[in-house]
């Protein structure tokens, strides 16, 4: 099982193909079509370009009383108010024509996560470019679309809940999600097809040091190693999930990715994901649909001989009824308890988005979390633990 996983990830290394990236990636903001302001050399080979992203919410959790403890008073509606998710400031540009960089600061967040991401690009030609820093690795549509053009203000939760393990890590049980990491990555674009193939540390967002050792059981270094290959008949696929700017536009996604944590979570697991994209951008419509596989399994250090895989996926439609307005669906479905039990998480959601003009953009969203086909009431407590059974956002965004 192991040669066939690790075989998986060497597969990707070896494809031919492309990064949804231009010259002003970011992944904050977009800034294809806007002037803005922006300091360049006349030739236009050097080019530094600011960039700011805030994000204000209001947003009210109600959660069931599972996992309650009302001896201590707690309430069963939670984690509501107002937030601030993102006040990002950055900037990005080029230079000697060949190299891109990017640098942006969330001052919302805390610790080594108000780092968001510094990264520098060196292009050899369309084909073969190398990415090293803090970036996205190449895992999941809805992390690789761009912040401020998604469809709706929360990632699906399939991919941000923690799964459900009958063991205590000495570390945060895994999620399926990679996000942000430290590492560096090959990139290139070949007619249609693009690829992506990189070496992470694989900690997250959470930490920028260098903390990670070689593996007792493969005896390779215990980093993140993630390839994702893109298939675009249509032409480039811009990192949006819908927006006022590309109301005339055609463009279809296929892609798969992969990758394995190499002792991951303290050196106690080792975990696999493998997952499949969808998108369609056609005029006013928007179609996603993502389907993503994790297995789970511990080191020989652990003395546990069990495995478990998890799964789960999505599918969301959003459409502008008018220029300004967006509407949108999801379906998001997980069985955060693992495949060998019975039961899963079904989780809709409705949404808006309202493009004031000036950069500025209006969402909201309500999500349900429904909880099927368990065996047992425990399994059916313990899949849903710490989610809020109805959650609603209403977010205001302003950009430039």
């Amino acid at each position: 099982m192991k040669k066939f996983l690790f075989s998986a990830v060497a597969f990707l290394f070896a494809i031919n193909g492309y990064s949804q990236t231009d010259d002003y990636d970011n992944g904050v903001v977009s800034l294809a079509g806007r002037e803005g302001f922006a300091i360049q050399s006349k030739d236009g080979d050097f080019v530094f370009r600011p960039y700011m992203l805030v994000q204000t919410s209001a947003k009210f959790n109600w959660y069931d009383d599972e996992g309650l403890d009302k001896a201590y008073n707690q309430d069963n509606i939670a984690n509501s108010g107002f937030a601030i998710p993102y006040a990002v400031l950055g900037f990005n540009g080029k230079a000697f024509k060949k190299v891109s960089y990017n640098l942006s600061i969330n001052a919302a967040a805390s610790g080594a996560e108000i780092l968001q991401q510094a990264w520098f690009d060196v292009a050899v030609n369309k084909g073969v470019a190398f990415r090293v820093g803090k970036f996205k690795t190449p895992f999941s549509h809805a992390y690789l679309t761009t912040l401020g053009e998604s469809l709706m203000p929360q990632v699906p939760t399939s991919l941000t809940a923690s799964v459900i393990l009958p063991y205590s890590l000495n570390a945060v049980t895994p999620k399926i999600a990679t996000g942000f990491d430290l590492g560096a990555e090959m990139h290139g674009l070949f007619g249609k097809f693009g690829y992506e193939v990189g070496i992470f540390n694989g900690t997250g967002s959470t930490s920028n040091s260098a903390t990670k050792t070689a593996s007792d059981d493969w005896h390779i270094p215990s980093l993140l190693y993630a390839g994702r290959l893109s298939y675009m008949p249509l032409g480039l696929m811009p990192q949006s999930q819908g927006s006022p700017k590309l109301l005339d536009t055609d463009r279809l996604l296929l892609a798969a990715s992969t990758s394995m944590n190499v002792e991951s979570e303290n050196e106690s697991t080792n975990d696999y994901r493998l997952g499949l994209e969808f998108a369609w951008l056609h005029n006013r419509l928007y179609i996603g649909a993502e389907w993503y596989y994790m297995h789970v399994g511990f080191t020989e250090r652990e003395k546990i001989t069990d495995t478990y895989s998890y799964m789960g996926g999505y599918a969301q439609l959003g459409y502008f009824a008018t220029d300004k307005l967006q509407i949108s669906a999801r379906y998001d479905i997980y069985n955060r308890n693992g495949m060998d039990a019975n039961g899963y998480l079904n989780m809709p959601a409705l949404g808006l988005n309202y493009f004031i003009g000036c950069n500025l953009k209006l969402s909201a969203m309500y999500q349900y979390t429904a909880r099927n086909n368990h065996d047992t009431q425990l399994d059916r407590d313990n899949d849903n633990l710490g989610l809020a059974t109805h959650s609603a956002v209403v977010m205001l965004q302003y950009a430039f």
